[in-house]
């Protein structure tokens, strides 16, 4: 399948690897995993081992599934664990965790995702469309990141964070105007100001569809927002 996976890399006989994907040295990879097509994995990246859950620290691990998506860039040092409660750990598409995040049992990385270098997410956590969490944060358990938000370096995460908002510990909740450009979503720049500032209810159906997605994880979460 045209996959050029180093020779010092160890991938289990029960992962499923697409085409056109680069394993750097030494990476691990326990199955079972399923891997999409055109990511860039390693050097030194382990991918399957068990999640670090204190409640049942030995849990058998064997069938529970990752699957990641395509066109991922998964950086040096990086950890991907197995779930322990849900039926997955998964990413999806044109994430790029950078080096040495940690990501936890039972976690769910949407598209677009930036998770920037030594992020440590806790459990159970959802870091939704085209969110970015800066160097060094801190994710805590049961927490959902909103799509298109920003959360600050060093920052600790202990609410839930509303989509297209910038969090800064200690700073009022502004809005990512950053991700609104980068994401065309400028024409409704002004209707996202009142969602996330005046919490405004949307009107406009992408803005909307958009907010009902977080708002049914946020509920499920029972969680309070920043």
């Amino acid at each position: 399948m045209n996959n050029k996976i180093h020779s010092t890399s160890i991938i289990d006989g029960r992962v499923n690897l697409g085409k056109n994907n680069i394993i750097h040295p030494f990476t691990i990879i326990y199955g079972p995993t399923e891997i999409g097509d055109d990511n860039i994995i390693g050097p030194n990246v382990v991918i399957g081992m068990p999640g670090q859950d204190t409640r049942n620290p030995r849990y058998n691990s064997s069938d529970c599934l990752i699957k990641i998506g395509n066109r991922n860039i998964i950086r040096e040092f990086t950890s991907i664990q197995k779930p322990c409660y849900e039926e997955i750990t998964l990413l999806g598409d044109d994430i790029h965790l950078m080096q040495g995040v940690h990501i936890p049992h039972d976690a769910q990385i949407s598209n677009k995702v930036v998770i920037t270098p030594m992020c440590v997410l806790a459990g159970i956590v959802s870091i939704l469309e085209g969110a970015n969490l800066a160097m060094g944060c801190t994710i805590n358990q049961y927490t959902i990141i909103g799509q298109y938000s920003i959360v600050a370096a060093g920052a600790a995460v202990m609410k839930n964070v509303k989509p297209f908002s910038k969090y800064i510990p200690n700073k009022t909740i502004s809005v990512n105007e950053y991700a609104v450009s980068k994401f065309g979503f400028q024409e409704y720049l002004e209707e996202i100001k009142d969602y996330v500032i005046n919490d405004v209810k949307p009107k406009s159906k992408i803005i909307v569809e958009i907010v009902n997605e977080f708002n049914i994880k946020h509920t499920k979460s029972g969680r309070v927002l920043y």
